[in-house]
């Protein structure tokens, strides 16, 4: 009798825990389903539900308890799918529901739903409801992880009742992505998240001995004959914005656009925008920046976050190029000077097809245009004016091919163009990537190959290539790999890469642990190592040992700890700025530790101090990170960050002496023995009248200078040594500040009213005044700030809508 029972509870545990499980749906009629979190149509009870949900974490594996049971059904018509959650809580007044903004889920219990079309286990389409009423969706892949830049227009509804809350959800087949077959079988996960206790549940296991978590849905079977409609959307749009400051007179610029989305096929989409408008993206936070590469910027324009997966494949495309700096600076004779010179490029339109055939194939398709850009040129002698062009009239094309196979692996094939007009220079990169899993999911092989053309005065070529092998599952897990990037290799036209003409090595080893154990929810350890080599003479670029540990207590406190350890010195190929010239850098030491508390309760507080020696008298660096934020209800929150950075004795490039024009001295380039200080002061809040209206705050101050103390020449050997006839003020001072104040109004699904007050100032200088008041009064007047004021409305047409209301 035991061992039929031992064997039972075996068999439970397998079928339970390892079998995908299946979750049948069925066809209504259109508009028998009302979105209002009630779920009283009688149709709801005809279908299964799905149930016996598991712990994701903390506790992998254990069932959910009964007092927190949780229901789920679908079903569908010719135009979406509908699904109805039963999310029981037998303390119902704990149930924690901040009121947040879009995309932004706060201490809220959430349900989600994950939705494969073509379950091939690598892309799920992921939507969020939480107990505040608010939306999240993004893609997920586990390559890249959760993109929340994606946005889809689709219906819900969150009730909070007696026995816990309920959420009712219309997804419409435009938000999804699936084959054309008349009977299908998608994959499909729910996901809920109880926030006071820390808790995340989903309906098909997802085990953490596997890392790859797309892979794990169970199936949705009973969709049949599906009808989809049209999928044209059009969204016009239409801004003000009203500019003041003190160099010119208050002006108004009244702008208007159009997006574009039309489904191809159920599988293809294309996206467009006409007369683009990208106003009221998020500020950049500039530095002060003292090396050899340019600062790299997140992108902030909807259009190039939204839905690009198959765009990043291969790490080609850095979009910020699209419309951005001019790639000529203007030539000037001695009597001239820039008059005037646009920032940056106007975007004339741009579009975007991509999707997914049945057989797994991704085509992705990423085109745009920018206008003919050129400075005006001062005389000085005449005062006359000319043009010069700096940006011809430019294309930028994106073509990227993906193939899936077995669930889990891909082969890639991606190019990049950028075809300049007239004799601007043009590019070309071309790469194939891979990503392959073995049928458990437990090892991975990733890499890719990539060849680079430029044709400019000369023809340029080069190669870059990497190769990774990992263990992806278990407690015990690593890595190594390596890459090689020759002199010439150069994809800066439409990507971003800083360092070439080198090879390198890295690995990985790190332990965990994938259940809760007496003192911890979650425990990590890390040991990652690195060296890179000049690729021509085989001296050391970059050399990196760490270890770190990162866990969660109990109580769901947060800490982190590491070591890091450059034990050679480095052969630095860049700094100096000129070929085939380096500065070696000495050996380092450094540690840092992190503390987080818990988000859940009213106050929490982020803490990170870290520190670094170098094997060189007086020289190192300390900072800390300080991040206190309180929520004082569920609808106002602020959060303050303070971040300060020394660095003592830090050498850096600051000049370079021609032999040619000044014959009495050898060519030198001149570093500072310097330090370098960084404050900076952020504050972020918001005030959600309700799901749909929302204020929020963001403010930034900034400063930071780099104060010379005394020159170095740079020798042949790469060593520094003294140099006492150079006196030029080569110090810097940068202080910024940013402030975004704005309204944001859901009026209706995929429709938006915002309003933003932005006011910014920046100044960079020579002469450094180390009081702190002064340097920020010094911004925050009338003659340093300017000022903007938009309003910016957008509405969501579905013509199908439009066809039945007036056709």
């Amino acid at each position: 009798m035991r061992k039929i029972f031992f064997i039972g509870i075996l068999l439970f545990s397998f079928f339970g825990y390892s079998q995908k499980k299946v979750l049948q749906t069925k066809f209504i009629t259109e508009g028998n389903i009302i979105i209002d979190g009630k779920i009283d149509e009688k149709i709801w009870e005809t279908v299964p539900e799905a149930t016996n949900f598991i712990m994701f974490d903390p506790d992998n594996g254990k069932p959910i308890p009964e007092e927190k049971k949780t229901d789920v059904k679908v079903l569908y018509d010719n135009d979406a799918i509908y699904i109805a959650a039963f999310l029981y809580d037998n303390e119902p007044n704990k149930i924690l529901k901040e009121i947040t903004k879009r995309d932004e889920f706060g201490t809220s219990d959430v349900f989600g739903v994950f939705i494969n079309g073509f379950n091939d286990g690598q892309q799920d389409f992921d939507f969020f409801v939480n107990a505040a009423d608010g939306q999240s969706d993004c893609i997920s892949t586990n390559t890249n992880g959760e993109d929340y830049s994606w946005d889809a227009v689709w219906k819900s509804k969150a009730v909070i009742t007696d026995k816990g809350w309920t959420v009712e959800m219309r997804i419409p087949y435009a938000a999804l992505r699936f084959s054309g077959e008349k009977k299908q079988t998608w994959g499909l996960n729910f996901f809920r998240e109880i926030k006071r206790d820390r808790q995340v549940y989903t309906w098909n296991r997802l085990d953490t001995k596997i890392g790859t978590f797309t892979q794990q849905s169970g199936n949705l079977e009973g969709i049949e004959n599906i009808k989809t409609p049209t999928r044209l959307f059009l969204l016009p749009y239409s801004s003000f914005y009203l500019n003041a400051n003190s160099k010119q007179k208050s002006y108004g610029t009244l702008k208007g656009g159009l997006d574009v989305k039309y489904g191809i096929n159920d599988a293809f989409t294309l996206d467009a925008i006409l007369i683009p408008d990208f106003g009221q993206t998020k500020y950049d936070e500039k530095i002060l920046n003292l090396g050899p590469f340019e600062q790299q910027f997140n992108e902030n324009r909807p259009f190039f976050t939204e839905g690009t997966d198959l765009f990043s494949k291969g790490n080609l495309l850095y979009s910020r190029r699209i419309g951005g700096s001019p790639s000529k600076f203007p030539t000037l004779a001695t009597n001239e000077e820039i008059s005037s010179s646009p920032a940056n490029v106007n975007l004339i339109n741009a579009l975007k097809v991509s999707g997914r055939t049945k057989d797994g194939l991704g085509i992705g398709i990423l085109n745009a245009v920018t206008e003919k850009t050129a400075a005006t040129i001062l005389n000085t002698d005449t005062q006359e004016t000319r043009r010069e062009i700096i940006e011809p009239l430019s294309n930028y094309n994106v073509l990227v091919l993906d193939q899936r196979f077995r669930k889990n692996s891909s082969v890639s094939f991606v190019n990049t163009n950028v075809t300049r007009n007239g004799d601007f220079r043009d590019a070309n990169v071309s790469a194939l990537v891979w990503d392959l899993n073995t049928k458990k999911n437990t090892y991975n092989l990733a890499g890719d190959f990539k060849y680079s053309y430029v044709n400019e005065l000369e023809d340029k070529k080069g190669i870059a290539t990497t190769l990774n092998f990992s263990e992806t599952s278990g407690k015990y897990r690593y890595s190594f790999g390596g890459d090689l990037f020759t002199k010439n290799y150069d994809n800066n036209d439409l990507g971003i890469n800083f360092e070439t003409n080198y090879y390198s090595i890295y690995g990985n080893a790190n332990y965990r642990i994938l259940n809760p154990t007496k003192y911890f929810n979650s425990f990590r350890l890390n040991y990652n190592n690195f060296v890179q080599f000049n690729k021509e003479t085989g001296k050391i670029q970059g050399n990196n040992f760490n270890v770190n540990v990162n866990l969660n207590t109990k109580k769901n406190l947060f800490f982190g700890i590491g070591i890091n350890l450059d034990p050679f010195e480095k052969y630095d190929y860049y700094e100096p700025r000129t070929e085939g010239k380096y500065v070696i850098s000495p050996k380092r030491f450094g540690s840092w530790l992190y503390f987080s508390s818990n988000y859940n309760n009213k106050f929490a507080i982020d803490i990170n101090p870290s520190f670094a020696v170098l094997s060189e008298s007086g020289r190192n660096s300390y900072g800390f990170l300080l991040s206190p934020r309180y929520r004082f209800n569920d609808k106002f929150s602020l959060n303050y960050s303070f971040n300060f950075f020394r660095q003592n004795n830090n050498k850096g490039f600051v000049d370079s002496i021609d032999a040619d024009s000044n014959p009495a001295t050898e060519n030198t380039i001149v570093f500072a023995n310097r330090n370098v200080i960084t404050y900076s002061n952020t504050l972020s809040g918001k005030y959600s009248i309700n799901s749909k209206m929302n204020f929020d705050l963001s403010a930034r101050q900034y400063w930071s200078y780099a104060e010379n103390k005394n020159f170095l020449s740079l020798e042949q050997n790469g060593r520094l040594t003294n140099n006492s006839s150079y006196s030029e003020n080569k110090n810097s001072s940068f202080y910024s500040w940013n402030f975004d104040l704005s309204y944001s109004w859901w009026f209706a699904p995929g429709s938006q009213v915002s309003i933003l007050y932005r006011n910014n100032a920046a100044n960079f200088e020579n002469i450094i005044n180390k009081k702190f008041d002064k340097n920020l009064t010094n911004l925050l007047n009338n003659e340093s700030l300017s000022h903007v004021l938009s309003v910016s409305v957008r509405y969501f047409i579905d013509y199908n809508s439009m066809k039945n209301n007036f056709l």
